[in-house]
C-alpha cells in the first residue's frame, strides 16, 4: 500500500475546473465511505449551493488513519445518493431485523415436511440443523465484508462485491443470473402464490354462500399484482422498513398458527414415519438430493444482506457490522422459532401424508379444513397474502435499484417521481405476465435454485478468501475452502436432480393457462 498512498501526493494543489455535481443536502453525509468500486475517478460531489473546494492531494487511506481523519477526505457517490437502496443511510439494528426476518422466511419453508418423508427422523433433523448453522455462517461472513477498512470502499450490493472479488467479467458468469432470478424469480412466484392465496381467503370468506362470481384465478394475479405495484412507489429500502415489520410479523403468523393447529389437532388418520424409498437406486439416490434442495431453498435472502446493510451509516468508530449484525441475530432467532416448529410438527403431525405441492398450507386446508375454525384459516390466509406483498417490495428493490441506475449514471441526477413509478409499475406488471405466461415455472423451481444456491452456499466462502487472505491451512481457511466447494458441489448435484426429475415425470407445459 506504501507505493499506492503516495499517488499524487508531489501534485500541486489546484483549484478544481470541472463544474461539480449537485446533490440533494440531506445527502452530504450519507453515502459510501470513501470509494465506489463503480465509480471513475471524477465521479466525486459536492453538495448545492457550496463553492467548488480546493482539491487535495489523492491520499488512498485506510478507513481509520490520522491522514483521513484530518482531511476528513469524503468523495460522494452521486449514483448512491439517488439510488433506492443507498438513497438513505440511517437505518439501524432494528429496521435490519425487520428486513431480514421479512425476507427470510418465506412460503417455501412450508414444504420442509416434505424432506422428512424422504429422509427421516434422524437425518431430517440432522440437515436442518447443519443448513441452518451453514446459511448462518455465510452469512455472517456478507456483513463482514460489506465494507472494507483497508480501502474505505462499501460494497452495497451483492453484484459490487462479487465484481471487486473475481472481476467484472467472471463475476457475470457466477452470480449475474442466480442474483436476477433470486429477484426477479422471486417476484414472479410470489404473484403466484399471492394470488392462489388470494382466492383460498374469497373461497373461506364466503363459504360457498356468495352470489357473486368470483374472480378467476388470472384476475386474483392482476389483483395481487396492482396492490404492489402500489406498495413499490415507497422510495427506498429505508421507507419500506414498515412493510417489511407487517412482512415479518405476519410471516411469523403464519407459520406459528399452522403448526400450532396442526399439532394441537394431532396426528392425522394412518400417519406413517417410514422414509419413503423410490423404486430404483438411481431415484433414491436422486429424492435425496431433492431433499437437500428442499432444505438449502428454505433459507433465502442473502442476495439482500448487502443492500440490507447498506441502508446504515458507517464510520471507522462505529462500522455497519455491529448493528447489524445484531438486527440478523434478532431475525434469525425467530427464523428458527419458525422453521424446526414447522418441519418437526409438521413432519409428527402428517407423516408421508403431507402434500408436496404446498406443504403445510395445503395440509392445514386438505386436513383440517371442515374442523377448524374459519376465522384461523381465514387469518393464515390473510398472513400469507400480506407477508406475500411485503416480501415483493424487499425482492423487488435491487431490480428497481439497477433500473433507475441507467438514469442516474447518465443524467447525473435523481430519477423524477412520474418516471420512477412507470418503471415500477413495468417491472411489476411485467412479472405478472411471466406468471401468465409461464404457469409451469414453479416445475423448473428445482433445476434454477440449484443454479441460485452458491450465492447463498457458497460464494460468501471465496469472496471472504480472497479478501481476506487468511494463511494457508489454517482452521478458517479449511473451512471456507470446505464449505465453498461442497456449495458448488451441491448445486451442481442440485441441477443434476431437477433435470432428472423433469425428464423422468415430465413438466406439464400450458402457457397462458395458470
Amino acid at each position: 500500500m506504501g507505493g499506492v498512498n503516495e499517488i499524487g501526493s508531489n501534485k500541486a494543489v489546484s483549484v478544481a475546473t470541472t463544474p461539480p455535481i449537485s446533490a440533494p443536502p440531506s445527502q452530504f453525509h450519507s453515502p459510501s465511505l470513501s470509494r465506489s468500486p463503480l465509480l471513475a475517478s471524477d465521479d466525486h460531489i459536492q453538495p448545492a449551493n457550496k463553492i467548488p473546494r480546493i482539491s487535495t492531494p489523492r491520499f488512498v487511506t485506510p478507513l481509520g488513519s490520522p491522514i483521513r481523519r484530518a482531511l476528513q477526505l469524503t468523495r460522494l457517490d452521486p449514483h448512491d445518493a439517488w439510488l433506492p437502496i443507498t438513497e438513505s443511510r440511517n437505518g439501524n439494528a432494528y429496521y435490519a431485523a425487520f428486513h431480514t426476518l421479512c425476507s427470510g422466511i418465506g412460503i417455501q419453508a412450508l414444504v420442509l415436511p416434505v424432506a422428512f418423508t424422504i429422509l427421516g427422523w434422524t437425518w431430517g433433523i440432522i440437515t436442518l440443523t447443519l443448513a441452518f448453522i451453514w446459511q448462518l455462517y455465510t452469512l455472517y461472513l456478507l456483513v463482514q465484508l460489506h465494507e472494507s477498512t483497508e480501502t474505505g470502499m462499501r460494497y452495497s450490493r451483492y453484484m459490487q462485491l462479487c465484481s471487486a472479488t473475481f472481476g467484472e467479467k467472471l463475476a457475470k458468469w457466477l452470480a449475474l443470473f442466480p442474483i436476477m432470478y433470486l429477484s426477479g424469480g422471486t417476484c414472479v412466484a410470489l404473484i403466484i402464490i399471492g394470488g392462489q392465496t388470494c382466492k383460498m381467503f374469497f373461497d373461506v370468506i364466503c363459504g360457498g354462500t356468495c352470489t357473486a362470481q368470483p374472480p378467476t384465478i388470472v384476475e386474483w394475479f392482476l389483483i395481487f399484482t396492482s396492490a404492489a405495484v402500489l406498495l413499490s412507489q415507497l422510495p427506498n429500502l429505508n421507507s419500506i422498513a414498515g412493510v417489511s415489520l407487517i412482512g415479518a410479523i405476519t410471516a411469523f403468523g403464519y407459520c406459528t398458527l399452522i403448526w400450532v393447529v396442526s399439532v394441537i389437532e394431532g396426528r392425522t388418520e394412518g400417519v406413517s414415519y417410514n422414509p419413503v424409498r423410490g423404486s430404483t437406486e438411481v431415484t433414491r439416490i436422486f429424492d435425496v438430493f431433492n431433499t437437500f434442495g428442499i432444505v438449502s431453498f428454505a433459507f433465502r435472502g442473502h442476495n439482500l444482506i448487502l443492500e440490507i446493510q447498506a441502508t446504515m451509516p458507517s464510520d471507522e468508530k462505529h462500522p455497519s457490522s455491529v448493528p447489524m449484525w445484531k438486527g440478523v441475530k434478532i431475525a434469525y432467532t425467530l427464523v428458527a422459532m419458525c422453521l424446526f416448529p414447522l418441519a418437526i410438527g409438521g413432519y409428527w403431525a402428517y407423516g408421508q401424508r403431507i402434500p408436496e405441492n404446498g406443504g403445510m398450507l395445503t395440509a392445514l386446508f386438505v386436513f383440517h379444513g371442515k374442523d377448524t375454525s374459519q376465522f384461523i384459516l381465514g387469518l393464515t390466509s390473510l398472513f400469507v397474502i400480506i407477508n406475500a406483498l411485503s416480501s415483493f417490495q424487499i425482492y423487488g428493490m435491487p431490480t428497481f435499484d439497477d433500473m433507475e441506475s441507467v438514469y442516474v449514471k447518465k443524467k447525473k441526477k435523481a430519477l423524477p417521481w412520474w418516471f420512477r413509478a412507470i418503471l415500477r409499475a413495468m417491472f411489476g406488471y411485467g412479472c405478472f405476465f411471466v406468471a401468465v405466461a409461464i404457469p409451469f415455472l414453479a416445475s423448473l423451481a428445482g433445476l434454477v435454485g440449484g443454479i441460485a444456491l452458491p450465492v447463498t452456499l457458497a460464494y460468501p466462502c471465496f469472496m471472504w478468501l480472497k479478501v481476506k487472505k487468511p494463511k494457508a491451512f489454517t482452521p478458517i481457511w479449511c473451512l471456507n475452502w470446505v464449505l465453498g466447494l461442497l456449495g458448488m458441489a451441491l448445486s451442481g448435484v442440485l441441477v443434476a436432480a431437477g433435470i432428472y426429475v423433469i425428464i423422468n415425470t415430465g413438466v406439464e407445459v400450458s402457457f397462458f393457462d395458470p
